[in-house]
């Protein structure tokens, strides 16, 4: 489990800095020293992952060797996240008991009650400054084997993360930030979120929902099924897991082997031109 540091409030006049006068440290790229060359890829096999992905509710009883839950979990882990904070946990509910209990949660419905495996995946708004620190000694660490680690980087991490992501106490700091985004945003572009817990708890969503993709991806990968579900008893879930109050239960995806019957039918999507719009 992650730390839960207390946020801090940041300074007045660093507020007033990042509000009113763009910084170049942090608009214009930084330089590093680093390139990775991208592998070649077989598209054909990804789209066909794509397209065989389905929400499978009922499962045969043909087990899922922990090595493939593992990779697929690690799969998760590297989803793209807002500012690398990686503000998102994954329960992988493996004693009986508590398992059975969450089956309860879900409602007892078939995607649930036949899975082999049962994943929780849980937003958090509040592990974004154990997180930065974490970012800060990775650079450290870097800086002692002679790595240069730009300097816009490690100011991002010090300076612009807490401003961003810190609301203060009773929220004080996010009315501030929002009276200011108010103002300033009359006159330029500026960010005009998160000026509020609700604002976290949807950036925090965000990125742990990217991160549940991948996993569902990565078992479909490895021959395997899933089904993100949404109807369960958040307050049953929430108990049995002794999730923290900053904690934002996302979904609970079942995992296995698909069963005869276990799709409900063939794909329905509607036409791309309900969706995607060229401007």
């Amino acid at each position: 489990m992650m730390g839960h540091p207390r946020v801090r409030m940041v300074h007045h006049s660093s507020i007033g800095i990042f509000m009113t006068r763009p910084d170049n440290k942090f608009t214009e790229p930084p330089k590093f020293d680093y390139d990775e060359v991208a592998p070649v890829i077989d598209g054909e096999e990804f789209f066909k992952v794509i397209r065989s992905r389905r929400s499978v509710r009922l499962y045969t009883k043909d087990p899922i060797p922990e090595a493939v839950m593992r990779r697929a979990l690690d799969a998760a882990l590297l989803a793209p996240n807002s500012s690398n904070l990686q503000c998102w946990e994954f329960y992988w509910v493996k004693n009986p008991d508590k398992k059975a209990k969450l089956v309860e949660a879900c409602l007892g419905q078939p995607a649930a009650k036949s899975a082999q495996e049962l994943v929780v995946a849980v937003a958090r708004t509040n592990t974004w400054n154990w997180a930065r620190k974490e970012m800060l000694k990775i650079f450290d660490g870097n800086e002692k084997a002679a790595i240069k680690v730009p300097a816009a980087a490690r100011d991002y991490y010090q300076k612009l993360v807490p401003y961003v992501y810190g609301q203060g106490p009773l929220g004080v700091l996010g009315l501030v930030k929002k009276g200011l985004v108010w103002s300033i945003g009359w006159f330029r572009a500026i960010p005009r979120e998160p000026t509020s817990r609700t604002h976290l708890k949807i950036w925090a969503v965000k990125s742990t929902a990217l991160a549940c993709e991948n996993y569902m991806l990565a078992l479909r990968a490895q021959g395997y099924d899933s089904c993100p579900m949404e109807g369960y008893d958040s307050a049953r879930l929430r108990c049995l897991l002794k999730l923290p109050c900053d904690a934002i239960p996302v979904m609970v995806i079942s995992a296995g082997k698909r069963a005869k019957g276990g799709i409900y039918g063939a794909q329905i999507r509607f036409s791309a031109e309900n969706f995607i719009k060229e401007v």
